[in-house]
């Protein structure tokens, strides 16, 4: 973290380079030079011409599409990732990842050449030879072993459980058991149909999510991130407490186009958390805002880390209503967290930036106004009915329109490469958590474990849907921990999600809840893996940091709640009754933050709090009644603290 700056006058606004996608290092990642970074850069390129290929010209037949995805995939997982962090960051490619890189190119490309052949045969019927058989275990060992190096232990370890289940669970009595597979059974599930490593989420992902993350490698390159800044610090940094709003700006812009929180919190983290530690607000509040605002990005609407492809995929639905489902909880998460930023400023008297020490905001907005043309676009296509994968097409060809009309930041050859290669390696982490899921989704199947686990959840909460969906938080959470979102989520579409639905939860509502809590476990201790990176940028304690950023994010945690019990906060019903809906979640979210944050008028007593978070909850559950009820305790709480306050200040006067 030595390069990162430590103080406002070591920020150079106007510097783009600052924002460049390999500015995120992982430790598990070769260094790699010479001939062997070059090929590999050359396949990586491979890859996303394939992708804009296929997005311009349409795309081949699932599986076909799918193993070509992966396959790319797996040999770049082999070359780029390390198989220990213990071993040192060899700058070549050690002889046995060669061995792994060449048989990813035999199994997968067996599928990619025989795809309509194995499309067209009758599943579990036909026998497959044992050369097919071979394949398909090459193919789940290749699997794991690069689901172990992208994504860690924890999926690898379920993934076994599951596949164990799937072989052997007929021996288990009673409800969890299941009729008896052979490996042949089995392998043709996994590997010769869609249902299985070739199923939805990896289709989502060798499609829309490619695309998505091209288009933020574009937007990289093109020094957008740092326009984006720039205009944050403008925009923003001159209020109070504006270093904490540039960071609340700034990283729910880019959160939504990376999707992923740890690399968001470290990119915008390097400026906007020394700019808040210079302006006053400690070490710890610093990172834990930051690491708030950037994991956020992934609810945040139009793109929402494009995770929500994989929603609206699994919904039947178009995108666009997934994300407009999604505004209002974006709207309440980030509302909660600018008061809490805002009330903080207050109590401890943290004024803004010097005029000085900002750059003019139409100075900046002229140099890259344009870059919200992308944007725009993305938003008007998916409006009018264009798929996903023209939407993204059209925005990364408008990214390199609106860079060439810029001298600062056109998009030559040597950008455009690197831009090409560096969206390749970071599709790697979703594209391997998709397959990877398929794995564990494809026994599920299988089974028929999900309906039955759905039941078990059913049984233990007594068919009482509060306790189920704490239970799904949970599972949620836990999952979020040790998994990518992307995959959290995925697991648990066929566990947990048909429980809510029967209990009654609209499908898009029980989507969202489960993909909502497994966002937020990167501010969840005690693995909150967004809060720890942006601890280590400002050099606070990890657990520390982790427990502020719950804290701050603590709206995140209720809205889930709030949508599935009144949908018009997804934007579903009538007018009056949906304005209604928002208007007074709005209120109760802002008596949360004051609640948590201690601070309405004046500093508020435990017993003050208390009082206040009751109504504010009032306020957001959605019944007519009990916000009559919220709204007489706010007013209520209001008037005492200002009666309290000017008492005060007669006292101090008289003394």
């Amino acid at each position: 973290m030595s390069d990162k700056p430590n103080s406002l006058e070591q920020l150079d606004f106007n510097d783009s380079s600052t924002l460049e996608a390999d500015s995120v290092v992982r430790p598990k990642n070769r260094e790699l030079v010479g001939v062997a970074a070059k090929v590999i850069s050359f396949v990586a390129i491979l890859m996303s011409l394939f992708h804009l290929y296929t997005a311009m010209f349409g795309v081949f037949d699932s599986i076909m599409q799918r193993a070509m995805h992966l396959g790319f995939a797996l040999i770049l997982v082999f070359a780029v990732y390390r198989p220990s962090k213990s071993i040192s960051k060899d700058a070549s490619i050690p002889w046995y990842d060669w061995i792994f890189m060449v048989l990813s190119i035999i199994c997968y490309s067996y599928f990619v050449v025989n795809s309509q052949e194995i499309a067209s045969r009758m599943s579990y019927i036909e026998d497959l030879t044992n050369y097919e058989i071979a394949l398909g275990i090459m193919g789940g060992l290749l699997l794991i072993e690069a689901t172990r190096r992208v994504v860690g232990n924890v999926l690898v370890v379920i993934i076994v459980i599951f596949l164990a289940y799937g072989l052997w669970g007929h021996h288990i009595p009673g409800a969890l058991g299941h009729r008896e597979f052979t490996l042949m059974w089995v392998i043709d599930h996994l590997f010769y149909t869609t249902t299985g490593v070739f199923s939805t989420p990896l289709g989502v992902s060798a499609t829309f999510i490619f695309l998505f993350i091209l288009f933020g490698k574009f937007l990289e390159v093109s020094g957008a991130g740092q326009f984006f800044i720039n205009l944050s610090v403008a925009g923003m940094g001159k209020y109070r407490g504006g270093p904490a709003k540039t960071a609340i700006f700034a990283s729910s812009i880019l959160g939504t186009i990376s999707g992923s929180a740890v690399a968001n919190t470290v990119t915008t983290g390097a400026f906007t958390i020394p700019l808040m530690k210079k302006t006053g607000y400690r070490k710890h509040f610093a990172a834990a805002i930051e690491s708030v605002a950037s994991t956020g990005g992934q609810i945040v609407p139009p793109i929402m880390g494009a995770s929500a492809f994989i929603i609206a995929a699994y919904l039947g639905v178009p995108y666009m209503e997934v994300a407009v489902a999604a505004i209002v909880p974006a709207l309440l998460y980030y509302i909660s967290l600018f008061i809490q930023v805002d009330l903080r400023a207050r109590r401890n008297g943290l004024d803004g930036l010097k005029k000085e020490q900002l750059p003019k905001f139409w100075e900046v907005f002229k140099k890259g106004f344009l870059f919200f043309i992308p944007l725009i676009l993305i938003i008007y296509m998916l409006a009018t009915g264009a798929s996903p994968m023209k939407a993204g097409l059209f925005a990364i060809v408008g990214t390199i329109i609106v860079a060439a009309l810029s001298s600062v930041h056109r998009i030559g050859l040597k950008k455009l490469i690197n831009a090409l290669d560096l969206g390749a390696k970071a599709a790697l982490e979703t594209a391997i958590a998709c397959a990877a899921a398929g794995l564990i989704i494809g026994v599920i199947g299988l089974t028929g474990i999900g309906l039955k686990f759905s039941s078990i959840i059913i049984d233990i909460s007594g068919g009482v849907l509060l306790l189920a969906l704490i239970f799904t938080m949970i599972t949620s959470i836990i999952l979020g921990m040790g998994l990518p979102t992307v995959a959290a989520y995925i697991v648990q579409v066929p566990l947990t999600i048909p429980a809510l639905v029967e209990m009654g939860v609209s499908p898009i509502a029980a989507h969202l809840f489960v993909f909502y809590f497994a966002t937020l476990s990167a501010i969840t201790p005690p693995v909150a893996l967004a809060a720890f990176a942006a601890a280590g940028i400002s050099g606070s304690e990890p657990m520390r940091t982790g427990l502020i950023a719950m804290r701050l994010g603590l709206a995140a945690y209720i809205v889930p709640y709030m949508f599935v019990y009144g949908k018009n906060l997804l934007l579903i019903g009538g007018p009056f009754e949906t304005l209604l809906a928002v208007i007074t979640a709005i209120i109760g979210i802002i008596g949360i933050a004051m609640a948590a944050e201690g601070w309405m008028l004046r500093h508020s007593y435990w017993y003050e709090r208390l009082v206040l978070f009751a109504g504010s909850i009032c306020m957001v559950i959605p019944d007519i009644y009990t916000d009559f009820v919220g709204v007489a305790i706010l007013v209520l709480v209001y008037f005492y603290q200002k009666k309290f306050r000017q008492d005060l200040l007669v006292r101090q006067e008289a003394s």
